[in-house]
């Protein structure tokens, strides 16, 4: 999601497309150091942004926490150290704002890194994250490179993760809500394309959406008409979301300044630069403006049986606000931006896919 956001952007600086090198997942894998030892020494390159990652949200974390932890890890090692090797001086490292502790005073500054015991859930991923940043530092202060760091907000946005037992609150919101009005109107064609491209529906999501897989004819089977939508948590906690364009021009602003800017505003062991949107709102705020966005009219309900996570994650962008840089993108801009992509995404998915599988049949 972030890479090709910021592609986009560098094409809209001006950057020619075939100057832009990418790989996806399938054609390097970023934990295998030779794989990516040999790339870089190969290509010509000025400048790397490292916004590869294994993300999540508090399920993902959960469950696979060694995965979180292994993966964030040799990812930033690998190239990093391949990045120096091959004698590329430019290098910016995204990081996560789970980087600050879980009762951080609000809104979070830098200053708050390493001050206070980590949200228990992504622990590893934070863990990851940090030693991102202080693998840059490291580098920079031993061999004189010029590898900076941002720090994020929550994202959203085109090629989110939609995934809903690995997906990150908003994104799952999204297609939560979209299932909902869709078992509402009785959409059954429908749901089954989304099923084929965003991924299998949990069974506890059919249960709620009032539909059953049905094994033997390798549909599913409708039992009501759905009236709610559960969420996990209290819906109290506050979260803060940044529209992922504007991410990406903010790290391409923070690459692009001057060496001397950068270096006046942070330090050389305090280097990250906060990204924030500015302003957050609740868990249950967030679901209403979904919801709205959608077109889901049914009720929100909360599983307070389920983890909240932080209480609060505000980040603090006054470093990066006094280097000149500030959100474009209003929050009810980029949902329905973000919606508009999801539902870009699924019909083409059924253009290039036409459905396959057995009609959904009544029970």
């Amino acid at each position: 999601m972030v890479g090709s956001a910021i592609v986009r952007q560098l094409v809209a600086q001006g950057v020619p497309r075939e100057n832009i090198i990418t790989k996806s997942h399938k054609q390097l894998d970023l934990t295998d150091q030779s794989a990516v030892r040999h790339l870089l020494q190969f290509e010509e390159i000025d400048q790397i942004y490292l916004a590869a990652a294994k993300v999540g949200g508090i399920h993902a974390n959960n469950t696979y926490p060694a995965e979180f932890i292994y993966s964030n890890l040799m990812i930033e090692t690998s190239v990093i150290q391949e990045a120096f090797r091959a004698g590329i001086q430019k290098l910016l490292f995204l990081g996560s704002s789970c980087i600050y502790p879980k009762h951080a005073p609000q809104p979070m500054t830098e200053e708050a890194l390493l001050t206070g015991q980590l949200e228990p859930t992504n622990e590893p991923y934070a863990i990851a994250k940090i030693a991102g940043i202080k693998i840059c530092e490291s580098y920079n202060r031993q061999y004189g490179t010029d590898y900076r760091s941002v720090m994020p907000t929550n994202l959203y946005g085109p090629g989110d993760n939609y995934h809903l037992a690995n997906s990150h609150v908003l994104p799952a919101m999204i297609r939560k809500f979209h299932l909902a009005r869709m078992a509402m109107e009785g959409d059954l064609a429908g749901i089954i394309a989304n099923e084929r491209q965003y991924g299998e529906i949990p069974a506890d999501i059919l249960a709620m959406l009032g539909l059953l897989r049905d094994e033997e004819r390798g549909g599913l089977a409708v039992l009501r008409r759905p009236d709610s939508v559960q969420l996990w948590g209290t819906g109290t906690p506050y979260r803060e979301f940044l529209y992922v364009d504007d991410m990406a021009a903010a790290s391409v602003y923070v690459m692009n300044l001057d060496k001397a800017t950068y270096d006046q505003h942070t330090s050389p062991m305090l280097s990250h630069i906060n990204v924030g949107y500015g302003s957050d709102f609740t868990i249950r705020e967030m679901a209403e403006k979904v919801a709205a966005v959608v077109g889901y009219q049914g009720r929100i309900e909360f599983d307070a049986t389920k983890p909240d996570g932080t209480p609060r994650k505000l980040m603090s962008s006054e470093r990066l606000n006094k280097l000149g840089w500030q959100a474009q993108i209003n929050l009810e801009t980029g949902l329905r931006l973000a919606y508009e992509s999801y539902l870009g995404s699924e019909a083409r998915e059924s253009i290039e896919r036409p459905a396959r599988a057995p009609a959904l049949q009544p029970a």
